[in-house]
C-alpha cells in the first residue's frame, strides 16, 4: 500500500505542471493491490520489440510499430512481476491479436493505424516471456482484453476480484483494458515499470490520467512485495 503523501511519486512528475497536480488533488488516496488478483499481461508480442533497444524514432521507418528502448527497459521488471505472480499462485493471462484468417469483418481493427497490417508472426509472444501450461492466452480483435473475449467469465470462474496490469501500450491496449476492468467492477493496479508506449510523454500522461481516474499505479517493487506477502500467507495456512 502506498500513502496519500506519495500519490504522485511516479514517472510523470517531470511533465505534469504543479497547477495540474493541484487541480487533481481531490483524487489523491492510498493505493493498493486488490483482493484475489489476477495478472493481465497485455500485448507482449514480438512486433513491438523489433529493431532492438533503440529510440523508436531512429528505427520507425523500418519497424513502424516498434516501442524500441521503452519495450526493452520493461523486460526485466516484467519477468520479475510474472515470477512473483507464479510464486503467489494467482492466475496469469497473456493476450495478443487474433490472427486467424477470416476472423473479422473489414474495418474491425484495434486502432486507426493506417500502415499495412503485420504478418501473423508479429503477434507471437516475445521470446523473453514464457507462457506456462497453467497460464491462459487470450486473443482479441480490439484494444481491450475484455472486449469480445471470454476473459470476464474466466475471472468469474476463478473468483478474481482485482487485476494487476502490465504491458503495452500505455495509451492504447493497457488503457482500454484498465478502463474496461474498472467499469466491470475490478480493482485495477498498474505496475508502472512494466508498462510502456512508443513515446515517453504519451506514456507518462496516460499513466497520470489512469492513476487519478481508474487505476492505482504502483511501483513494481510494491506489487511484487504484496504478491510475496500473499505467498507467505498462503504457506502459513
Amino acid at each position: 500500500m502506498a500513502s496519500v503523501e506519495k500519490f504522485n511519486d511516479h514517472c510523470w512528475k517531470d511533465v505534469i505542471p504543479e497547477a495540474d497536480l493541484r487541480l487533481y488533488a481531490g483524487w489523491r488516496r492510498e493505493t493498493f493491490v486488490g483482493a484475489r488478483p489476477a495478472l493481465l499481461a497485455i500485448d507482449l508480442y514480438d512486433l513491438v520489440y523489433r529493431g532492438g533497444p533503440r529510440p523508436p524514432i531512429e528505427i520507425n521507418d523500418q519497424f513502424p510499430n516498434t516501442c524500441g528502448i521503452f519495450a526493452y527497459r520493461a523486460i526485466e521488471p516484467t519477468n520479475r512481476l510474472i515470477a512473483a505472480a507464479r510464486r503467489a499462485g494467482i492466475p496469469i493471462f497473456f493476450c495478443t491479436q487474433e490472427t486467424r484468417a477470416n476472423n473479422r469483418p473489414r474495418g474491425a481493427v484495434s486502432t486507426k493505424n493506417q500502415r499495412a497490417r503485420p504478418k501473423p508472426d508479429a503477434y507471437a509472444i516475445f521470446h523473453e516471456f514464457q507462457i506456462e501450461p497453467a497460464d491462459i492466452l487470450i486473443t482479441k480483435q480490439r484494444a481491450s482484453i475484455f472486449q469480445g473475449t471470454p476473459l470476464s467469465s474466466h475471472l468469474t470462474l476463478l473468483d478474481v476480484s482485482s487485476v494487476i496490469v502490465c504491458g503495452e501500450s500505455t495509451s492504447g491496449c493497457v488503457r482500454a483494458s484498465a478502463v474496461d476492468a474498472h467499469s466491470a467492477g475490478f480493482h485495477v493496479t498498474i505496475a508502472e515499470e512494466c508498462t510502456y508506449d512508443r513515446a515517453e510523454l504519451t506514456h507518462k500522461v496516460n499513466l497520470f490520467d489512469l492513476h487519478h481516474k481508474y487505476a492505482d499505479v504502483m511501483h513494481t517493487e510494491e506489487v511484487i512485495a504484496h504478491l510475496d506477502g500473499m505467498r507467505v500467507a498462503r504457506a502459513a495456512e
